[in-house]
């Protein structure tokens, strides 16, 4: 039965945490691993505010510490982590779906170094980080539960992990520890699971994984047409099942929402350079054309103003296009 139990979270998480920590013993005889997308540049009070809720132990994840029964550890801003066999680990591997830390590679390194024992959990957030990991759970004879979408703050986490067809239960928030409890009821063994020696002498993936050779993307996928929007680099594809995801030579991974929402930065970022191109060649043109009527040269000044009130134009409707894109984000947001 399960004892190693991972929880992958994002917009509106807090809560159903609190909630899911707060009616778990404190003896429970599993270790949790939480992710929830942080702000990189921010130090997390996630700990802070689960150790307040529950008796369990809470901590932030470190690195090489063992794993432990009753405890939670949890993933640090800007840092993926990682499971081992026995393990904790993190890493500063590149970005998957645009997050560090992400929960697919915690769930993949959870299902890979402990195949049935483990119990994947996916809750509310935007986009589809945590449907690949859970999918992978899965198929390595875990347990996956997701939060039911209806009562999400945000549904699109959950309905994306429903999709791949790999969840054994939806369940609202506060249903979730009851089934936790019925799940974990076999007391905490040290026994290392049957893959542990194999996994452990695999090489490492560049996020830090350590997996078998024919897991690499390079190997089993297939160059794509897409390059990476984080490093620009060739993307391969790589089809899991149901599942479309893209890896660059470097790490950076993505699934099909992920690399949309990253291209659509990429534009917004290509614009917004344009109207400052724009704002400052106009600058310089009405620059020039100032110089040209001081020294009497009215032809110049005309040509440089004509110039300089071009940019401006197309300067401002850029602008003003990617106004209107910002306040009808701000509205959706509000709704």
């Amino acid at each position: 039965m399960p004892n190693i139990i991972v929880i992958g979270a994002s917009a509106g998480g807090i809560e159903p945490l609190r909630l899911i920590v707060r009616a778990l013993p404190a003896d429970l005889q599993a270790a949790l691993f939480i992710v929830m997308h942080l702000s990189p540049s921010s130090p997390s009070v996630l700990s802070s505010i689960l150790d307040s809720a529950t008796g369990l132990q809470v901590d932030a994840a470190r690195d090489g510490e063992p794993i432990r029964p009753s405890r939670v550890y949890v993933a640090r801003p800007d840092l993926h982590l990682l499971i081992e066999p026995g393990t904790v680990r993190l890493t500063r591997g590149p970005r998957e779906n645009r997050h560090r830390p992400a929960i697919d590679p915690l769930f993949r390194s959870a299902a890979r170094a402990y195949g049935p024992r483990v119990l994947g959990i996916v809750l509310t957030g935007m986009l589809d980080d945590g449907a690949q990991g859970l999918s992978i759970v899965k198929s390595e004879q875990g347990v996956t539960i997701v939060q039911n979408p209806e009562e999400a703050v945000f549904p699109s986490m959950p309905r994306s992990a429903i999709q791949t067809g790999d969840v054994d239960f939806v369940l609202e928030a506060a249903a979730i520890p009851s089934k936790i409890r019925e799940l974990v009821r076999e007391p905490w063994t040290d026994t290392e699971p049957a893959r542990a020696k194999d996994i452990l002498a695999e090489y490492p993936r560049p996020e830090g994984e350590k997996m078998r050779e024919e897991f690499d993307e390079r190997t089993n996928g297939k160059p794509s047409m897409f390059t990476c929007p984080d490093c620009s680099g060739t993307l391969w594809e790589v089809q899991e099942g149901e599942l479309l995801r893209f890896r660059c030579r470097v790490g950076h991974a993505f699934s099909p929402e992920s690399m949309r929402e990253g291209y659509a930065e990429d534009i917004e970022g290509a614009l917004w350079t344009a109207v400052r191109i724009l704002e400052e060649s106009a600058s310089l043109e009405r620059r020039l054309a100032a110089e040209a009527e001081n020294r009497g040269d009215r032809l110049s000044a005309d040509r440089f103003s004509d110039i300089a009130t071009g940019r401006e134009d197309q300067a401002g409707l850029l602008r003003d296009m990617l106004m209107s894109k910002v306040r009808r984000e701000q509205i959706v947001r509000r709704v």
